[in-house]
C-alpha cells in the first residue's frame, strides 16, 4: 500500500492538473511513502528505496527538459536492473534472491524446492521483468501520455500481481506445508 499511494497521488495530480505537476507530487510522495513504511515496519524496503532513488534522475530530467519521455524509461530501467540482480544471484551468493525473499517469511519449507528449481524460478522472474520493461516502452512510445499514465499506475501493477499470484501457486505446489490443527493451542 505504501508503494501504491504515491502512484495514486501521481495519477490524481495528472488528472487534476498536468504531467509536470504530477511529477512534483510523485517526487514528494514517494520518499514520504518510503519513510512512512520504514516507521511502520521498522525496516527499510530496499526495492521501494531503489525505485524512489531511481525516480529522481528520470523525473528531474523530465521536469528540466519539459519532456515526459525521460520518465518513460524509469520503470524499464528499474525492471531491467531487477532482472540483472535476479540473474546474477543465481551465480553469486548462497541462494538466489527469490529464495532469500521467500525465506524472510521464515514460515515456509523452502528447502523442499530444489536448487535447480530455484534457479529456474529466478530466470522466469528475470524474463518477466525484461518483458515488463519492453512492454512499458512499447506503451510509452506508441500510445498517448494519458494511456501510458493509466498503464503505468494500474496496468503494470495488475500484471505484476497476476504474475506473483501464479508464482505463489507454483511454489506452494512444490512444498508440503502441514495444516495447523484447530486443536493446537
Amino acid at each position: 500500500m505504501f508503494e501504491f499511494i504515491p502512484l495514486i497521488l501521481f495519477f490524481a495530480a495528472f488528472v487534476w492538473k498536468d504531467f509536470f505537476f504530477a511529477l512534483v507530487v510523485l517526487m514528494i510522495a514517494a520518499p514520504a511513502g518510503l519513510l512512512a513504511k520504514y516507521f511502520v515496519k521498522k525496516k527499510l524496503d530496499k526495492m521501494f528505496m531503489w525505485s524512489t532513488i531511481l525516480l529522481f534522475p528520470f523525473a528531474g530530467a523530465s521536469l528540466y527538459f519539459r519532456n515526459p519521455e525521460f520518465l518513460f524509461w524509469k520503470p524499464t530501467v528499474y525492471y531491467w536492473v531487477i532482472s540483472i540482480v535476479l540473474t546474477g544471484s543465481v551465480w553469486i551468493g548462497e541462494k538466489p534472491v527469490i529464495r532469500r525473499l521467500i525465506d524472510m517469511s521464515g514460515e515456509l519449507p523452502t528447502d523442499q524446492i530444489t536448487d535447480s528449481q530455484w534457479r529456474g524460478l529466478s530466470f522466469v522472474w528475470a524474463v518477466f521483468f525484461i518483458a515488463m520493461g519492453v512492454l512499458n516502452l512499447y506503451i510509452a512510445f506508441n500510445y498517448s501520455l494519458d494511456f501510458w499514465m493509466k498503464f503505468k499506475v494500474f496496468g503494470l501493477m495488475a500484471i505484476t500481481m497476476l504474475f506473483i499470484f501464479s508464482q505463489v501457486f507454483w511454489i506452494a505446489s512444490k512444498m508440503d506445508i502441514p495444516e495447523e490443527s484447530e486443536d493446537q493451542n
